[in-house]
């Protein structure tokens, strides 16, 4: 792993559609941006805040994530999301995030994810099935 500097940024975006609906994920029943669909777009922000620092089969996992869904948004509507690393404590990473849509600010909080590597990861992972 590179040397990770506090204050770098990622960003991540969409296009509100369909697939991305409360209704249609299951996390409500309105036609409007889903929470988790916000929280997965905010995750992709942080990744790609990373992505040039790792090396060979290093990555990160989201290990947690704290934040308000603030607004609606509709679908057809893009919507962006920012992470900024605040701090780096050994493997783990802190990110502040935010996500917009066309209007303004629609959720922010804290985002937590954790250096490791792929392969192990994997293996421990499915090592639960015997």
């Amino acid at each position: 792993m590179k040397n990770i500097p506090t204050g770098i940024t990622g960003t991540a975006e969409t296009v509100v559609s369909d697939g991305e609906l409360a209704v249609t994920v299951g996390s409500g029943s309105l036609k409007v941006f889903a929470t988790p669909c916000m929280i997965a777009l905010i995750e992709k922000s942080a990744c790609n805040c990373l992505s040039e620092y790792l090396e060979n089969t290093d990555t990160t996992v989201g290990t947690e994530i704290n934040v308000r869904h603030l607004s609606a948004t509709p679908k057809s509507m893009t919507v962006s999301a920012t992470a900024t690393l605040t701090e780096v404590n050994g493997r783990e990473f802190v990110f502040n995030v935010k996500a917009y849509d066309e209007t303004g600010l629609i959720g922010e909080g804290i985002h937590k994810r954790f250096l490791v590597n792929s392969e192990k990861f994997i293996q421990k992972t499915y090592s639960k099935i015997k």
